[in-house]
């Protein structure tokens, strides 16, 4: 008498691992909030004169949609910061700079943030804006004692595998949260062999080509009698 064959159980599959480096993403919802506002508005008066407009007009108003819209999101939706532990990776308005953590030398905070490579050439942070309303309110609660929550809670968007946990200490601006944040990343990755490399520096064309071709279309139409 025979016996079924029994198979034997399949071997559990691991999981596929996750990314190694993972991105803090900041941005600046008030920023987001005024370009999605003023875009709006551009459709809006855009639209109504491409569809209610003689003559001109709504070629005029093509051509001021093509320089507006892309300007107006570059400076308000495209800025943003991204950095792991590997590198940090800067997009503004018109440009991207990628810089390995080896190659950065400092962060600067005055009337803006900036982060210098170790050639001295410095890069402003667009998405990390600097506000002295902001450095007021956190002095005043530092002279009234009132450090709760003082990290952690960000007025930027901040995107990370893990929250960061509620801590006490100095009172901070939201913008020189993020740059303390940067700095420690800086400290603990800026000697690390992944974090090696050069600095990437690529136009935006994508933003730039159209609101050129905008431009000279606007000019072409304004100088026709």
């Amino acid at each position: 008498m025979t016996t079924p064959d029994h198979q034997p159980p399949a071997p559990d599959l691991p999981n596929p691992p996750e990314p190694q480096f993972k991105d803090r993403v900041y941005r600046s919802p008030s920023g987001i909030a005024g370009g999605v506002l003023l875009l709006a508005i551009a459709a809006w008066l855009g639209i109504d004169a491409l569809v209610t407009g003689e003559g001109r007009t709504p070629w005029i108003a093509l051509a001021t949609l093509l320089v507006l819209v892309p300007l107006v999101a570059a400076f308000t939706l495209r800025p943003a910061v991204y950095a792991n532990e590997q590198r940090l990776r800067i997009r503004n308005p018109f440009r991207v700079i990628t810089l390995p953590w080896g190659t950065v030398e400092a962060f600067r905070s005055g009337y803006s943030n900036e982060v210098l490579d170790k050639s001295g050439t410095k890069y402003q942070l667009w998405s990390v804006p600097v506000s002295l309303r902001a450095r007021n309110r956190a002095a005043r609660k530092e002279a009234r004692g009132d450090t709760t929550g003082a990290r952690g809670r960000l007025g930027q968007t901040r995107q990370a595998p893990h929250p960061a946990p509620q801590a006490t200490g100095p009172v901070r601006a939201p913008g020189d949260q993020i740059v303390d944040e940067l700095r420690e990343l800086l400290a603990a990755h800026g000697k690390d062999p992944q974090a090696k490399g050069d600095v990437s520096v690529r136009w935006a064309y994508e933003v730039m080509a159209p609101a050129a071709a905008g431009a000279v279309l606007l000019a072409i139409l304004l100088s026709v009698a």
